[in-house]
């Protein structure tokens, strides 16, 4: 380590928001962009690529009772139009998908947070950046974040090629599509990790998606000897488990 890579914690001021559905963009078979628009976007701030901010929802089995909360990545906000993006994976079951399927301009939305952002710098030399598609939100943030000379290697576990999605980036960007049964998905990008050929250089590594699958990927990210502080692994979800997400650690 040399010093120079400093990774910020920022604390903001939780609030919540009444928004509207603007419009909504199928992206593949599984992931929905929905865009979220209002006065009440004044003053929002995601400073992190992969800040969340709880969205409610009905909750399926009373309707009138207290919503569901969910976390979901800030994929894109535009402070002038007033615009934020979130992408819905539509896996067919639980309250977000359930809404989102059925998400229409004029809708409306509660959401709050972001509480506050982990600011990883843009300065190190490699980005390694693995997950299955709940994570693509991050990681095609932290793309079109990382600048010209930066160097990007990208693992996504998706259900098939029709879930491959584009990006845009100034870094140089590697990606490798993987595909499969669910159940193989942390073996699989671990052992994609362990293949993958680096430059020389500082590198940050960060992975986010199920949760046990994410276990084995940042003990794949610690066998390569990458310090832990630059290692950074989160469980966007559970199988099994509703409304999971949580930070993997020792």
């Amino acid at each position: 380590m040399n010093g120079q890579h400093e990774i910020r914690r920022v604390r903001h001021e939780l609030v919540r928001r009444t928004l509207q559905v603007l419009r909504t963009q199928r992206l593949s078979p599984q992931l929905l962009r929905v865009t979220l628009g209002g006065p009440e976007l004044a003053g929002f701030i995601s400073l992190g690529f992969d800040d969340h901010v709880k969205l409610f929802f009905p909750n399926p089995a009373d309707p009138h009772g207290d919503p569901v909360g969910r976390d979901y990545t800030p994929r894109r906000y535009d402070a002038q139009r007033q615009e934020l993006d979130i992408e819905f994976v539509l896996h067919g079951h639980g309250p977000a998908a359930a809404w989102a399927a059925q998400a229409a301009a004029g809708q409306t939305l509660r959401i709050g947070g972001p509480r506050g952002s982990i600011v990883i710098p843009t300065d190190f030399d490699v980005n390694v950046l693995v997950g299955d598609i709940s994570a693509w939100p991050a990681i095609a943030r932290r793309l079109e974040e990382l600048p010209v000379g930066a160097h990007a290697y990208v693992i996504v576990d998706v259900a098939d090629a029709a879930d491959e999605q584009s990006f845009t980036s100034r870094a140089e960007v590697h990606v490798q599509w993987l595909h499969g049964d669910a159940a193989d998905s942390g073996e699989r990008l671990a052992s994609a990790v362990a293949s993958l050929s680096l430059p020389a250089g500082d590198a940050h590594y960060w992975a986010a998606g199920e949760t046990l699958a994410m276990r084995q990927v940042r003990l794949a990210f610690v066998a390569r000897g990458a310090p832990k502080a630059w290692v950074k692994a989160a469980g966007y979800w559970r199988q099994g488990a509703a409304g999971a997400h949580e930070p993997i650690e020792d």
